[in-house]
């Protein structure tokens, strides 16, 4: 299966992101590449220090961004709603959201890794 059509199927907006980049397909690759490095630079771990959250929320806040950006809309959804709740005071909530997304960031990224080797 093509890289797009799998991405497509774990809920990325493909041709949305493709629009925010004027529909330049090599621009889009290049830019899923860089998210791959993002996820990796910027993981959120389950057992994130509730006692003070600012890196959570900084990394937390970098993944929803890039992840918008390029239409990745699982991870934009659950990452903004991450975010709302960290910052609200409520990480204990966040974390069952990071659990649920986790498998499915690893499979997005596993996907474009596989495409871009």
């Amino acid at each position: 299966m093509e890289l797009f059509e799998e991405l497509r199927a774990l809920g990325v907006d493909i041709d949305d992101g493709m629009k925010r980049l004027m529909n330049n397909e090599g621009l889009y690759k290049r830019m899923l590449g860089l998210f791959v490095k993002t996820l990796k630079s910027q993981y959120v771990p389950v057992d994130f220090d509730a006692a003070d959250c600012t890196e959570a929320i900084e990394k937390a806040h970098s993944i929803k961004g890039t992840a918008g950006n390029l239409s990745i809309t699982p991870l934009y959804e659950a990452y903004n709603e991450i975010l709302t709740l960290l910052r609200t005071g409520k990480p204990e909530e966040a974390r069952p959201i990071l659990e649920r997304i986790i498998p499915v960031q690893n499979e997005i990224m596993a996907c474009i890794e596989k495409h871009m080797a």
